[in-house]
């Protein structure tokens, strides 16, 4: 396992990882390195237009990127498998929030997925590891095959959630996928 100042390392560098979540392995980078979050959607074959979502430890980690709440009123979500859409601030670029004016955050439950956010002092851009279209992969061997060198695969175990999490349009309650 790479130590926490390595992957710190490799993410100021624009590099990618791959990272076990709630119910799979997730691709991630530094939330404020636009050419990181461009490797990603390629690798993916996203489109930008689509927004991506940034996971954190805590939400001191998601205030430099959404307006957000009253802990209180995010209280029944996080931690945990639940993504919010809040405000953009300006600080999240439209290589986050695509063509959206909200950005998905998640204070996530998953140890691992917490841990490496509280060791590198910052919110990770995560979502699936997968192109687009597929399934979403589950272990390190898959993450590897897949993508080879072009991301560091960080071994660990994938929650025990059989879907991705539940997200929620903040301001509206209404829920976008369940």
């Amino acid at each position: 396992m790479p130590t926490p100042a390595a992957i710190r390392q490799h993410l100021n560098r624009g590099g990618v990882i791959a990272y076990p979540t709630e119910s799979c392995y997730g691709l991630g980078c530094d939330p404020d390195n636009p050419a990181a979050v461009e490797r990603i959607l390629k690798l993916k074959g996203r489109p930008r237009h689509r927004g991506l979502i940034l996971i954190a430890a805590e939400r001191t980690q998601l205030q430099p990127y959404v307006h957000l709440p009253p802990a209180e009123q995010t209280a029944p979500y996080w931690p945990g498998p639940f993504t919010l859409i809040l405000p953009a601030r300006r600080r999240a670029g439209r290589w986050l929030t695509g063509r959206h004016n909200g950005l998905a955050v998640r204070v996530t439950a998953h140890a691992g997925a917490r841990r490496l956010c509280r060791e590198l002092g910052m919110a990770l851009v995560s979502t699936s590891a997968n192109r687009s279209g597929f399934k979403a992969l589950k272990t390190a061997a898959a993450c590897r095959r897949e993508f080879g060198d072009r991301v560091l695969v960080l071994p660990g175990r994938i929650g025990r959630n059989k879907n991705p999490s539940t997200i929620i349009h903040f301001a509206s309650g209404k829920i976008l996928r369940g």
